[in-house]
């Protein structure tokens, strides 16, 4: 049994790839980094590798994380600049016995002696972008970052093997250097092939309050189903948060076990995901949440398909 859960729509052609090499035999980290690829080289995809939004100085920062599922070995970047796929750096560092989390410049030239593509990742499509959102914080005094687009996947290969890993570009408009969950072991992402794994995408700050990914994991290790572990993993960190701070940024997750079940959690509108297994064709998902806390997967329609499209390809209107 084979399968890949990924967060968010723009993961589909991504998952689709890499489900190809999963049905040949391949490994889940083949299959992760291949697909997480796609959605870093597509520029249409602003919040993950080239195209990203860029940082307060206009400078795109990415940050990705993987971690093998078997071996528990951890590889990731934080902050790194004018590289084409920071997942497939993050990849080559889990090989290394010490040094697995390089930052900025210490990643640059780690990617640079390793062979790695460079690449300028800011397009002038996000430089509209950022002169667009410069005009209305001027004007409306807008908060500088709203919504959340970490691609994050969890996979399972045949062989049992089980791979998490992650991609971003981080907050629109953050301060340089900034650093969310994406690339945290434990809080963006975790995978033991004995239990499963999963992955987060939201608020950083508020992510990395609760370990969330690791927890998850930790929950499904002691018998839940992934939707359970899912559903109380965000309802837990989210009620305690509210408790402590008077509030909870956007927590949305996605998981799978080491029996292929997935399941997905959200405490906020909006949040999608795309799945595919060994008896599923790659689907995307509109994860809904009812006033319980549970929540639930319902097949996104083919108008809500390319409406998605459509407006992730319109021109910026400055």
């Amino acid at each position: 049994m084979w399968g890949m859960i990924a967060t968010w729509r723009m993961a589909a052609e991504g998952i689709t790839a890499g489900a190809e090499l999963l049905a040949a035999g391949k490994s889940s980290g083949d299959a992760v980094e291949t697909a997480i690829r796609a959605v870093e080289d597509f520029p249409y995809y602003k919040s993950v590798g080239y195209g990203g939004l860029p940082n307060e100085e206009m400078e795109v920062e990415l940050d990705a994380a993987y971690m093998d599922g078997n071996t528990l070995s951890i590889g990731a970047v934080a902050a790194i600049r004018d590289f084409a796929n920071p997942i497939s750096i993050a990849r080559r560092l889990s090989s290394e016995k010490v040094n697995n989390l390089l930052v900025a410049e210490g990643a640059e030239k780690f990617a640079q002696k390793e062979g790695f593509e460079r690449k300028n990742m800011l397009t002038d499509r996000a430089k509209a972008h950022y002169r667009k959102r410069v005009k209305e914080l001027k004007s409306q005094e807008l908060k500088p970052y709203s919504g959340h687009d970490t691609v994050g996947m969890a996979c399972l290969d045949n062989c049992g093997g089980m791979t998490a890993a992650t991609s971003t570009s981080g907050l629109f408009m953050k301060k340089k250097g900034r650093v969310g969950d994406s690339p945290i072991s434990g809080s963006g992402f975790y995978a033991d092939s004995k239990r499963g794994a999963a992955s987060a995408t939201g608020l950083g700050e508020d992510l990395m309050k609760g370990c969330i990914s690791y927890e998850i994991v930790r929950l499904m290790g002691e018998g839940m189903s992934p939707q359970e572990a899912c559903e109380t993993a965000v309802n837990r960190l989210e009620a305690e948060l509210k408790e402590r701070r008077g509030e909870a940024g956007d927590l949305s997750v996605v998981a799978m076990n080491n029996r292929g079940q997935w399941g997905a959690a959200t405490n906020i509108e909006g949040f999608s995901v795309a799945v595919v297994t060994q008896s599923l064709e790659p689907t995307v998902y509109l994860v809904k949440r009812g006033g319980d806390g549970h929540c639930t997967c319902e097949e996104a329609s083919a108008q809500w398909m390319e409406d998605y499209m459509r407006t992730r390809m319109a021109p910026v209107e400055e």
